[in-house]
């Protein structure tokens, strides 16, 4: 059975190949939309990250959670610039 770190880290992996593909997307028609995407994956990918790297029980725990958030918010956005039109 993995562990716990792995399966983090597998995580963190998937996002930032995920974020790269919407980068290429982005570099073949400049929408804004795969931009927005690709850097909410890669705040995706450094929560995980995050999480794979420190103690379960430290204190700074929640503060992963606004990077979360950035991610989230960043899809909102692009969701509602692509949709604003």
């Amino acid at each position: 059975m993995p562990t716990p770190d792995f399966l983090n880290g597998v995580c963190a992996c998937a996002s930032w190949a995920a974020g790269v593909f919407f980068l290429r997307y982005w570099r073949e028609t400049r929408d804004r939309f795969f931009a927005l995407f690709a850097g909410a994956f890669w705040f995706l990918a450094l929560n995980w990250l995050a999480v794979a790297t420190t103690h379960p029980a430290t204190e700074t725990r929640h503060l992963f959670f606004v990077l979360r958030l950035a991610a989230f918010l960043l899809i909102l956005a692009a969701v509602w610039d692509k949709n604003r039109r």
